[in-house]
C-alpha cells in the first residue's frame, strides 16, 4: 500500500466535494476529480476506474436526492436504461483497445453548440412543455441513452451536460431534466465501474477518499439545485459547460 500523507488526503477530500457539489446537478465533477486523483500520484491504468469508483457513489447520491424530490420521470427513463448500460460497456471495452483522444475536437463543437443554443434560447427550461413519450422523444430518449452512455465509458467529459441538453430538448425544465439525466449517469457509471472491476482497474483506496467526500457535495448541491430550480441549475449548466470547453481546447492545444 502506498504512504498516504496529510496533505494528500486533504487534496481528495476537497477536491472531492466541489467536484460532488457541481457533478450532482450538470456532471463535470471529473474536471476536478481526475487532476487531484493525479496529483496524489495514483497510477495512470487505475485512474478512469477509480474514477468511476467515485462518481459512481456521488451519481447514486444525488440520483436518491432527485427521487425523493419527485423530480425524474421514471416512465421514461426506466426504457433508457437498458441502452445506457449497454453504450456504457461497450464504451469501457472500446476504450482499452482505442485512444479516446481523436473524440476532443468533436466533444468542444458539441458543446459550443450546446452553451450557444441555450444561451440564446433564454426561457429555455423554465417551464415544462413534455407532454408524454411519442416518436420524437423516444428518438432522442434512445439515441442519447445509447451515444451518450458509449461516450461516456469511452471518454466522458460532458456526460451531464449532454443528457440535460437531450431531456430539455424533449421539453423537460431544467430540474427534472437534471433529475432524468442523473439515472441515466448512474446507470452508465456503475455499469463502467463494474467493467473496470473486472479489468483489474480500480484503486479502492483512491477511489473510496475521494468518493466520501463527493457523496457529502453531491447531498448539498443536489438540494440547493431542488429548491432553486432553473434560476441555479441554468447558470451552473451554461458555466461547467463554458469550463470543459476550455479544458478540452487546452488538452488538445498541448
Amino acid at each position: 500500500m502506498e504512504d498516504w500523507t496529510i496533505s494528500m488526503v486533504l487534496i481528495l477530500v476537497i477536491c472531492g466535494f466541489l467536484a460532488g457539489l457541481i457533478d450532482s446537478v450538470v456532471g463535470g465533477g471529473g474536471l476536478i476529480a481526475i487532476p487531484a486523483l493525479l496529483s496524489v500520484g495514483i497510477p495512470l491504468p487505475l485512474l478512469l476506474g477509480s474514477s468511476k469508483l467515485a462518481g459512481s457513489m456521488c451519481s447514486l447520491t444525488s440520483t436518491a436526492s432527485f427521487v425523493r424530490s419527485g423530480k425524474i420521470n421514471f416512465k421514461l427513463v426506466r426504457t433508457l436504461i437498458p441502452l445506457s448500460i449497454i453504450g456504457a460497456v461497450a464504451g469501457t471495452l472500446t476504450v482499452r483497445q482505442v485512444p479516446s483522444e481523436f473524440l476532443k475536437p468533436l466533444v468542444i463543437v458539441m458543446l459550443v453548440v450546446i452553451t450557444i443554443y441555450t444561451l440564446f434560447k433564454k426561457a429555455w427550461g423554465d417551464v415544462s412543455t413534455f407532454s408524454g413519450s411519442n416518436g420524437r422523444t423516444r428518438l432522442i430518449g434512445s439515441l442519447a441513452a445509447f451515444v451518450i452512455g458509449f461516450y461516456d465509458g469511452f471518454f466522458g467529459p460532458g456526460t451531464g451536460s449532454f443528457l440535460i441538453f437531450a431531456f430539455l430538448m424533449m421539453g423537460f425544465e431544467f430540474v427534472t431534466a437534471a433529475g432524468n439525466a442523473k439515472v441515466l449517469n448512474f446507470a452508465s457509471n456503475i455499469t463502467s465501474l463494474l467493467t473496470f472491476i473486472a479489468l483489474g482497474s480500480v484503486s479502492y483506496t483512491h477511489g473510496l477518499i475521494l468518493g466520501v467526500p463527493m457523496v457529502i457535495g453531491a447531498i448539498v448541491g443536489s438540494r440547493i439545485a431542488i429548491r432553486k430550480g432553473a434560476a441555479y441549475i441554468r447558470p451552473l449548466f451554461i458555466t461547467v459547460t463554458v469550463i470543459l470547453i476550455g479544458k478540452q481546447i487546452w488538452d488538445t492545444m498541448h
